[in-house]
Formats: structure tokens, sequence, C-alpha cells
């Protein structure tokens, strides 16, 4: 498949030497669970966008949409540190080699970072908030009528999710695993404790409760 002008829902992926590059690392590095992933969640964010009458950057959105998962390749499984941070500094060490400026790679890494951290993007500059908005739309169908059924057939035609929902989830469980301690405080908690037996969420209240002050 051309990665050049490809347009689906009205909405086009910009065809710029900084998108191409992207897109060919992340279809070379990651599998096409991941691949077909992101590429939803830009189109899906673009919609979003329309829908809420937003201005943003369409080649950062892209950026952000697709370095969003890097963090769960197995390379990063012992970082220790949480995936959306692995992937956020992919994505920064990308874009300071092609010379970017640091305002926009800013806006990226935030966009990343923060995308499993709900009820702070919408509050951001629109890149922020609409690489949140494409994840939530893709995994868990947050503001599905938002689409319509047309929209969402075309992004799907051209990205295809058979069996997503498990396989999703499985590949969250394997991208963080072995680093359980990075899932204190949010939502990746909740994947470690359906499917990796004997994970013991943190939990805030006992962490004050316990901590070293005498009160």
């Amino acid at each position: 498949m051309s990665i050049d002008l490809v347009t689906a829902a009205g909405v086009t992926v910009p065809a710029t030497q900084l998108v191409r590059e992207a897109t060919e690392l992340v279809r070379d590095t990651t599998d096409e669970l991941i691949y077909h992933h992101s590429r939803r969640v830009y189109f899906f964010g673009s919609l979003q966008g329309r829908e809420r009458d937003l201005s943003f950057d369409a080649e950062l959105l892209y950026i952000g949409a697709m370095f969003h998962d890097v963090g769960l390749n197995q390379e990063f499984h012992d970082s220790g540190r949480r995936f959306e941070v692995d992937s956020a500094a992919e994505a920064r060490r990308f874009l300071q080699a092609h010379g970017v400026p640091e305002d926009s790679v800013r806006r990226v890494w935030t966009s990343i970072a923060l995308h499993t951290t709900p009820g702070i993007p919408p509050y951001m500059e629109p890149e922020v908030a609409l690489v949140t908005a494409g994840v939530e739309y893709d995994v868990l169908g947050i503001g599905y009528d938002s689409i319509s059924a047309e929209e969402r057939r075309a992004v799907v035609a051209l990205h295809p999710r058979p069996d997503f929902k498990r396989r999703i989830l499985d590949a969250f469980t394997d991208g963080i695993r072995s680093k359980p301690e990075t899932t204190f405080g949010n939502v990746k908690a909740d994947v470690l404790e359906h499917f990796v037996p004997g994970f013991e969420r943190g939990d805030f209240v006992r962490t004050i409760q316990d901590s070293a002050w005498k009160e």
C-alpha cells in the first residue's frame, strides 16, 4: 500500500518526507496490530478534531499517533519506565534528528506521554487532545457515535481490526508485565490485574499511610 496521499473518510495522511519516514519506521519496527491501530488513531483523531472544530497540525498529530505505542516493543520491556514515556522518547529522538522545532517536539512528546491519562489532554493543545481522542475511540469506543458508521467503515476498510480487543489487551500485557511498578496510578494497572496472576496493584491510600512520615 502506498503511504502517499492515502485518504479515508475525508481525512488525508500528509504527504511529507517526515510522515513517510515515520510510517516506514513504525511499520518496520512494530507488528501489524500496532501499525494498523496507530494509523486508525490518526484517522479517528482527525475526525474528532473536525467534529470539535479544532485547528491542528496534521503532521504532528500523525507522528504522535504513529509513535504512541512503540514503547510496547520488546526492546523496552526492561526499561523501568512507563511504556508511554518510552514511546514519547522515541518520537522525540525521531523529530529532533529531523530538525523539527522544539515546541513541536514538545507537543508530540506530551501527546504520547499523556495518552493514557484521562481528563488532562482535552485541555491541552489540539494535537495532545486528539491523540488521546483517537486512542480512546479506537480502544475504548469513547464517543463512538460522534463518527458516522460510513466514516468508521472507511477507516477500518483501510486498516482492519480483526479480533482487536483481545489482541490489543495481549499487547498491553506483554509490553508491561515485566515492569508492573510503572502501572501505579494509571489505567494499565487494570490490564495486569486481569491478566497477570499474582499482580498486586499499588494503593495510593496505603502508600500514604505506610510512608516514613510519623503523621
